[in-house]
């Protein structure tokens, strides 16, 4: 069919999964069993759209040979107008069995390890990335998810050097991966006497939450440290050995927690910020053997790369992945920013539909 890849693998797959839902012991796995469920019925719905495309398509040939041989004016016009009315659902419905072609990202329903980092700039920097911060924590707020925080480093002017957190909910990686590189910000400082525009940066990085089964970590392979924990937050951090640090040894990966009072809180989060790491780590190396053109991709998750700019001398945001610029920076820095990450999904949708149409 013209526009549309072969739907033959998916109707193959589609066999398959029905005789995987067959077997005695399907439901023995309950994250397995749900995994597959989930793709049967999108599958399920791919067949019925295309077969419903099918039928479209023929009843349009039945009418213009109707049009073409028929004489009866009135008969005439009734086909046109079923003609017209058929038309008009060709585009829509193939748009959507594209859609349903393409890959589904795992990790999108995932929740999701969000790590600000004050990058050029010094102290402005690090208020930028508290900026930054307040502004992921208002859209969370928006969409109805969960902040949870998991390690943090103040700076003296009241910013932070590095904040890390984490985000759950509904969908949050599908939403949340496309704000992962460097944010850069064009304005004045609070600290600047003599009203000069400055420019700093932050960094962000955006890691699905990771689960035991996606990355197994060796006890041989970490070294933990426990410290006595430093910094605001009452006479209890400063008194307890509960800040740790975890060393991971192939690769080099420190992470720190010290937000809780408790040594086994502090351990359970770095763990799960250390899993998060090592996931990204493994998909951004199947990511590079098959990336034809990094450049191209909208979540390519590099983090070096700078992906927007934020002018406050003319309250303007723009992603310079898409070339899109908004003026509301008030309500954008306030949490408004599902307009921006609308337009950055549907960009990667068309990027996504071209790379399935051209194979």
């Amino acid at each position: 069919m013209e526009g549309i890849p072969p739907i033959k693998p998916f109707l193959d797959r589609l066999a398959d999964l029905d005789a995987k839902m067959a077997e005695s012991d399907f439901y023995n796995d309950q994250r397995a069993a749900s995994a597959i469920s989930r793709e049967h019925q999108q599958l399920t719905k791919l067949k019925e759209l295309y077969e419903q495309l099918e039928n479209d398509l023929k009843q349009i040939g039945e009418n213009r040979k109707i049009i073409e041989e028929n004489a009866d004016p009135e008969f005439v016009e009734m086909a046109r107008e079923d003609v017209a009315a058929l038309e008009a659902k060709i585009e829509p419905t193939k748009n959507e069995i594209l859609k349903m072609m393409i890959p589904s990202d795992p990790t999108d329903s995932r929740n999701t390890v969000v790590e600000i980092r004050a990058g050029t700039g010094g102290d402005e920097a690090s208020l930028f990335a508290a900026d930054l911060y307040r502004m992921y924590c208002r859209y969370a707020d928006s969409r109805g998810w969960k902040v949870e925080n998991l390690s943090s480093s103040e700076s003296p002017a009241g910013g932070f050097k590095e904040i890390c957190f984490l985000l759950s909910g509904e969908d949050v990686y599908r939403s949340m991966k496309y704000e992962c590189g460097t944010h850069r910000v064009q304005r004045v400082p609070v600290t600047e006497a003599a009203g000069r525009i400055h420019t700093s940066a932050a960094t962000v990085a955006v890691l699905p939450e990771a689960e035991e089964v996606d990355i197994h970590i060796d006890p041989n392979d970490i070294e933990i440290s426990i410290a006595r924990a430093s910094g605001p937050g009452g006479q209890g951090v400063n008194t307890t050995d509960s800040a740790v640090q975890i060393l991971h040894k192939p690769t080099g990966m420190i992470v720190k927690c010290a937000d809780e009072r408790s040594q086994l809180k502090n351990k359970t989060k770095a763990l799960k910020v250390l899993r998060s790491r090592l996931l990204e780590l493994k998909q951004q190396e199947e990511h590079d053997k098959y990336a034809a053109n990094r450049r191209e991709q909208i979540g390519s998750g590099d983090r070096s790369e700078r992906i927007r700019t934020y002018n406050y001398p003319q309250s303007r945001i723009t992603d310079h992945r898409i070339g899109l610029t908004v003026h509301s920076l008030p309500q954008f820095m306030d949490g408004d920013i599902g307009e921006m990450i609308h337009a950055l999904e549907e960009a990667d949708y068309v990027r996504k539909v071209r790379a399935l149409t051209e194979k």
